[in-house]
């Protein structure tokens, strides 16, 4: 129906063109003969598109007579302007002041609370690594040539005290096995006969330097009085961990040959570890050994490990410019690993401070703001300094003075109508 009605009016534009054309200068005649031109083109038409234009015209007279009426309802009816909160003021030192005229903040969601200085500690941070405590660790190598047998203990192992490890053929500990049982066999028959005292202290000496090669090429006492008591020698040498922990790492296989000074395996005890860190120069003249350290690790963000400083290099390292801290870390319940990297906290002083919520500082770029109640609608953006406490909490010790109402919980939403004026 649509597409016929405006069919049928751009046919009765363009037959009503050609008289339009000739213009206002054919004077009121033309008009008339216009006029009755498209009345007797509209009494030529059809019932059903005299029908169809008369629609058209019915509903174009609709929307003109709406068009009058919108127009003259409105033209004197006050249009009420709601004042703009657009009143920024930005002062030389940053800071920021937003008005929010006839603004409420919800309580629920912008939470202010009054600024109270208080003492918290200074600490200076420290990046690092754990690392085994060289002191409770021992390297397992080879005191004499041979050859691996057996391997008793893999990479990670849990040893006690005298586990063997490594089970190897040595000609040279066979050799000082031959060398101490002789010398007992003699010393036993030289004690027999009285009248050889003096021989018999000789061969007490041999006894003893024999017992010694062999604690020396890695026999343990078990080792030497078996071979007394038995009166036999073993064919192969069993070394024993000197310590309780775990094989840190194997250096032979079964079957493989050793020299003399060849590393066998690598044992360490997992409680005991060390934090290394480096201080940076600026931070040398604020450490001193036996300061308390707080450890924290990706691993585990919620936990914090304390340790203290035992050691400070005496000499900076040439390529990263730090110094070397050192403290003994206990890994009570294994949760921590060698190599793993630490953060550490190093406590260096006290120091007046305003202690506010994590949600209460807006971070823009490098810089830190806190936000301000300075009036019922007024606010401040203020630049501020400190220093995370802990993850929850932060601790400013430069732009927020005693009793200011400092916005605790919302400080990122209303930091955005900030931005917002700002551009």
């Amino acid at each position: 129906m649509k597409d016929k009605i405006l069919s049928f009016l751009k046919h009765l534009t363009e037959k009503v063109k050609p008289i339009l054309h000739k213009g206002a200068d054919h004077g009121t005649h033309h008009v008339k003969v216009a006029a009755a031109g498209l009345a007797g083109l509209y009494w030529n038409l059809s019932p059903q598109n005299r029908y169809r234009v008369r629609l058209a015209a019915f509903a174009f007279a609709i929307l003109s007579l709406g068009i009058v009426v919108g127009r003259v309802t409105n033209v004197n009816r006050a249009v009420k302007i709601e004042a703009s909160d657009k009143a920024l003021k930005v002062e030389s030192s940053g800071i920021l002041e937003l008005k929010l005229p006839g603004v409420t903040l919800n309580p629920a969601i912008y939470v202010f609370q009054s600024a109270e200085k208080v003492q918290v500690p200074v600490d200076i941070k420290v990046p690092g690594r754990l690392a085994f405590n060289a002191e409770k660790s021992k390297v397992l190598s080879a005191r004499a040539p041979g050859r691996v047998e057996r391997i008793y203990a893999f990479d990670g192992a849990q040893v006690d005290i005298g586990s063997p490890i490594v089970e190897m053929y040595s000609p040279e500990f066979l050799s000082a096995q031959q060398e101490y049982l002789l010398s007992s066999k003699t010393a036993k028959v030289l004690e027999a006969n009285k009248t050889m005292s003096d021989l018999l202290g000789d061969a007490r000496i041999t006894q003893q330097a024999a017992a010694n090669r062999m604690r020396n090429l890695g026999a343990g006492e078990g080792d030497i009085k078996s071979i007394e008591t038995t009166g036999k020698t073993t064919n192969n040498l069993i070394m024993r961990s000197p310590l309780k922990g775990v094989v840190v790492k194997r250096n032979v296989e079964p079957g493989s040959a050793v020299s003399l000074g060849d590393v066998i395996a690598t044992l360490a005890d997992p409680k005991q570890l060390w934090f290394l860190g480096n201080v940076f120069e600026q931070d040398f003249r604020m450490i001193k050994q036996g300061q308390k350290m707080v450890l924290r690790l990706e691993a585990y963000p919620e936990k914090e490990f304390i340790a203290y400083a035992n050691y400070i290099a005496p000499t900076v390292d040439p390529q990263t410019r730090a110094l070397l801290i050192r403290a003994d870390v206990e890994n009570t319940d294994d949760l921590l690993r060698p190599d793993m990297y630490a953060s550490a906290s190093l406590t260096t002083g006290t120091a007046d401070a305003v202690v506010v919520p994590q949600s209460a500082i807006v971070r823009v770029r490098e810089n830190r703001y806190a936000i301000i109640k300075v009036g019922p609608e007024t606010f401040r953006r203020v630049p501020v300094k400190g220093y995370d406490l802990n993850s929850k909490s932060f601790a400013i010790t430069e732009g927020v003075e005693q009793g200011w109402q400092v916005l605790a919980e919302g400080a990122v939403l209303l930091n955005d109508r900030f931005a917002k004026q700002e551009d």
